[in-house]
């Protein structure tokens, strides 16, 4: 490795450790602290390759980029970063960054890099990356600040240049596509094909083979593959099997508990540990309801950059969008809001006008887990899920616990007084609670007991 590369970062041990590393593998170095002073080596014609901090005390790295560009197209600049969210590397690929790496970085990996940049700039100018489709589509944004979503970035930049199998799980609505996407585009295989593969494509003698050359090396991702039949999961098991050295990354979506079917014999074991290198688990939007505003002022952002009407919430209104409980998660508040930005009298969205679309919300219940195969709480959950979704925001009437326990509690007995043959003693039994309990709950709740054969 020949050439000379300009180091900006204001971390001393990053720099010396750069320095030394750069320098044994044959390269001149430049190395400094401060952004002022990279520009002024690229204005002056210096280096044949840059590897930049974002955060730098006189200013950021990011914002630099556009500049490199104009002075000396062509020059390759690495990013690094230390706040290692998905979002920098968005970020850093829009500004024609050459590559990006979250801190704390792999050194030889990075070496590596650098390498096939000052290779690639003295074959040809890095071309600038055309926009990929994904950024032409609307899909859910990767948008949000609590810890959750962090943590998920930080993991999906770590994952983004690997060659390891990721299986990404979430309730419907929550982006598991878009992040699937997003490892891909701003991954090194990037200028290959994505390739969405349903069960269907894999019909046929030519199905797989098929599927491979469209990928030709790029990425394949399996959408909501807990849907797929026995058959369907043999042949990708098949299809991986004969993967070689210029294999595609195998990417995965499900919004079912894949290890519980796989423990019920829903879905082959072989299966659910090739496609589970790394576990990428979106949160719902109840679990970072600190997000929601966040989500509610982009969505109205993008509607009037879509030529929409200038649109704002009302506080108690956006207190109500963070109150409810968006059981179809993003998808459903992006559909809201864009309903909002069209129904609203005047510019700000009022509290009542809310409550009217939340009310005529359709009760969309998680699939996340869901089959035969769930627990009672689980199911008990949706229910109540769903009650409370049916109100439209709006708190139900007082009173709930008793009422609750009562929809519960009646068919328990009654289920109870069926398989014991309408025998109390052996009802209150199976029950683990008094009889003098069990006739007081008969009373109270209306059961009606009659004598038949056990049913066990």
């Amino acid at each position: 490795m020949d050439g000379t590369i300009l180091v900006a970062d204001d971390d001393r041990t990053i720099r010396t450790v750069l320095t030394q590393a750069l320098t044994r593998a044959g390269c001149k170095v430049h190395a400094t602290s401060s952004l002022m002073t990279l520009m002024r080596w690229v204005e002056e014609g210096k280096g044949d390759l840059v590897i930049s901090d974002v955060m730098m005390p006189d200013g950021n790295g990011l914002e630099t980029l556009p500049k490199i560009t104009e002075m000396r197209p062509g020059l390759p600049v690495i990013v690094i970063s230390a706040q290692n969210t998905i979002m920098t590397a968005i970020q850093a690929t829009e500004a024609d960054a050459y590559d990006y790496l979250p801190k704390p970085f792999d050194l030889p990996d990075l070496m590596k890099r650098a390498a096939r940049a000052l290779d690639q700039k003295r074959r040809s100018p890095a071309p600038r990356r055309e926009a990929s489709p994904a950024s032409e589509q609307e899909d859910l944004p990767l948008v949000g600040r609590t810890p959750s979503m962090q943590a998920l970035y930080r993991l999906v930049a770590r994952v983004m240049n690997t060659d390891l199998s990721v299986l990404i799980t979430g309730e419907s609505g929550t982006g598991k596509s878009l992040i699937a996407r997003a490892i891909h585009d701003f991954s090194d295989r990037r200028t290959l094909p994505f390739v969405t593969v349903s069960a269907a494509d894999l019909d046929g003698a030519d199905g797989p083979a098929s599927i491979l050359a469209r990928a030709r090396g790029g990425s394949i991702l399996f959408d909501e593959v807990g849907d797929f039949d026995d058959d369907a999961q043999g042949r990708i098991v098949r299809m991986l099997d004969t993967l070689g050295d210029s294999a595609p990354r195998i990417m995965a979506t499900s919004q079912k508990d894949l290890m519980g079917r796989m423990e019920a014999g829903g879905f082959r074991q072989d299966l659910f540990y090739r496609l589970g290198g790394v576990a990428i688990a979106v949160p719902s939007l109840r679990e970072r309801v600190d997000d929601i505003p966040l989500l509610a002022q982009h969505f109205l952002a993008r509607a009037e950059r879509d030529g929409g009407p200038v649109r704002r919430f009302a506080n108690d209104a956006l207190d109500l969008v963070r109150a409810y409980s968006w059981p179809g998660n993003v998808r459903q508040l992006e559909n809201c809001i864009r309903r909002l930005t069209v129904t609203a009298n005047v510019e700000e969205i009022t509290k009542a006008e809310v409550e009217t679309v939340l009310g005529n919300q359709p009760a969309i219940e998680p699939l996340m887990g869901g089959g035969e195969g769930d627990k009672l709480s689980a199911s008990v959950a949706k229910h109540l899920r769903r009650y409370f979704d049916l109100h439209g925001g709006v708190l139900p009437p007082r009173g709930l616990y008793p009422r609750i326990l009562k929809e519960v509690e009646t068919p328990l007995i009654e289920i109870a007084l069926e398989a014991t043959g309408g025998n109390q003693a052996r009802c209150a039994e199976l029950l683990g609670i008094n009889r003098n309990t069990l006739r007081k709950k008969i009373t109270d709740l209306d059961i009606r007991v009659t004598r038949r054969r056990k049913l066990m």
